[in-house]
C-alpha cells in the first residue's frame, strides 16, 4: 500500500504496465501532462506506451523523449473503429491499466475498448464542462477511477452524480526547473518587436471564446491611454482568430498588439514579458497560469473556479470579479505603476509551483491511484 495525504510522498510501486491513451492533435496543457507524467512514471519503473494519432503534435515530443508510442488514426468520440483498434492493441499488449487523458475519443470508445479487453481502466477529467447524471454515466461505467485535475473539476463531475468514492484529485504539475527566469527582455524585440522599455503582456490560451480574450482587448484602449507603452502578445490558435484580429483592428490596437500564433519555444522566454492575463471565463485549472507562476510573472485572472486555484489572490497575482471590465483595467494599470510588486508576487509564484504543483508529487499520486485500482 502507498502512503498517503498532503504533500510530496515516497512510493514503491510493483513492476507494471500502462497503456495511456492521447488522441489531441495539438500539444496544448493537457498533452504536455501526459508526456510529464508518463516519463516520470518510467523513473519509477512504471512502463508505459502512449497511444496517439499520427502526426498528432504530441507523437514526436514523446519519440524525442524515449517514449514508447504506438499510433491509432481516431477521428473523434463516435469513432467505433478507434475502440476497435484500441481492442486489439491491449489484446496484444496485455497492459495492467489503460488511462486515458483526452476527451477527443479517448474516454468515451477508449473506456470501453478496456471492458470488451477485461483490463481496468481509468480517466483524467481536464475539462470543466458540466454534463448531465445520464451523459456522465454512459462515459464513465468502463472506469475504475476519474481522475480530476483540479477541485473545480471534482465538483463539476459530483455535479454529474459521479460518485466522490470514484473520483480522485491530482492536480496538473509544472516543471519548474525547465523554465528559466531573467529571459533576456531582448528577444521580445527581435521576435515581436517589443522595445525593451515597453510593459509585455502575455497571453497564453486557445483563441476560443471561453479564454476571454475579448475582455482584455476591450479595456486595452483604455490602458495605452495612461500607459502608451503597453504592448500585448496572443499566444495561440484556435476558431475565433479572425474575430479576435477583427476587433483588435476595430479597436485601434495594432500597433500595440501581436497575434503570434502557437509557439513551441514559449516557455523558454516567457519570463522576458511582465504579466500574464488569462481572462477566461471558465478554466479547468489553467496550465499556462501555472507556468506563468513558474517563470516568475504575475497573473491576473478572473476569479473563476480553476483559476483561483491556480492564482492566490494578492500572493501570486490578482483575481478580479468575472466580467468586472473596470477592475481587469484598474488592476493590470496598478501593476504597469508599481512593477516592483508584480515581481513579488512572480517571485512568490514560482515558489508556490515549487511547492505545490510538482511533477514528482503529480506522478507519485497517479502511482497511488494505480495502486488503488489494483487493490479493488
Amino acid at each position: 500500500m502507498l502512503a498517503s495525504g498532503e504533500g510530496e510522498v515516497d512510493v514503491e510501486v510493483r513492476a507494471v504496465k500502462v497503456v495511456h491513451v492521447e488522441t489531441g492533435r495539438h500539444f496544448y496543457g493537457g498533452a504536455q501532462q501526459v508526456v510529464w507524467l508518463v516519463r516520470g512514471l518510467a523513473e519509477k519503473g512504471v512502463e508505459s506506451i502512449l497511444v496517439c494519432p499520427p502526426g498528432s503534435a504530441i507523437e514526436k515530443i514523446a519519440q524525442d523523449a524515449g517514449i514508447h508510442v504506438e499510433n491509432l488514426h481516431c477521428s473523434g468520440e463516435l469513432d467505433l473503429g478507434f475502440a476497435w483498434r484500441l481492442h486489439h492493441l491491449l489484446r496484444r499488449e496485455s497492459p495492467d491499466l489503460l488511462h486515458c487523458h483526452s476527451r477527443r475519443g479517448a474516454d468515451f470508445p477508449g473506456g470501453y475498448a478496456a471492458l470488451s479487453s477485461a483490463i481496468p481502466a481509468v480517466v483524467s477529467r481536464r475539462v470543466d464542462t458540466a454534463e448531465s447524471p445520464i451523459a456522465a454515466r454512459i462515459r464513465y461505467a468502463p472506469f475504475r477511477r476519474v481522475i480530476a485535475i483540479s477541485d473545480n473539476i471534482e465538483a463539476v463531475l459530483m455535479t454529474s452524480r459521479v460518485s466522490r468514492e470514484r473520483i480522485a484529485v491530482i492536480r496538473s504539475a509544472v516543471d519548474v526547473d525547465a523554465i528559466p527566469t531573467g529571459a533576456d527582455r531582448e528577444i521580445l524585440h527581435r521576435e515581436f518587436g517589443i522595445s525593451v522599455h515597453s510593459y509585455a503582456i502575455a497571453v497564453v490560451a486557445q483563441l476560443i471564446k471561453r479564454k476571454g480574450h475579448r475582455f482584455l482587448l476591450d479595456v486595452l484602449p483604455g490602458l495605452l491611454a495612461q500607459h502608451p507603452g503597453i504592448k500585448v502578445v496572443f499566444f495561440g490558435i484556435g476558431p475565433a482568430d479572425e474575430q479576435l484580429r477583427a476587433l483588435s483592428a476595430r479597436l485601434g490596437l495594432s500597433g500595440a498588439v501581436r497575434f503570434a500564433g502557437f509557439r513551441y519555444d514559449v516557455d523558454q522566454y516567457l519570463s522576458a514579458f511582465d504579466l500574464l492575463v488569462h481572462p477566461a471565463e471558465k478554466e479547468g485549472l489553467g496550465v499556462a497560469m501555472l507556468k506563468a507562476a513558474a517563470a516568475e510573472l504575475p497573473v491576473i485572472a478572473f476569479n473563476v473556479a480553476g483559476s483561483s486555484e491556480a492564482v492566490e489572490h494578492m500572493k501570486t497575482g490578482i483575481l478580479v470579479p468575472f466580467g468586472d471590465v473596470s477592475a481587469l483595467q484598474m488592476s493590470i494599470g496598478a501593476l504597469v505603476d508599481e512593477p516592483e510588486i508584480g515581481r513579488e508576487l512572480g517571485r512568490a509564484g514560482r515558489q508556490r509551483m515549487r511547492d505545490e504543483f510538482s511533477i514528482r508529487s503529480m506522478v507519485e499520486r497517479h502511482i497511488h491511484v494505480y495502486e488503488e485500482v489494483f487493490n479493488d
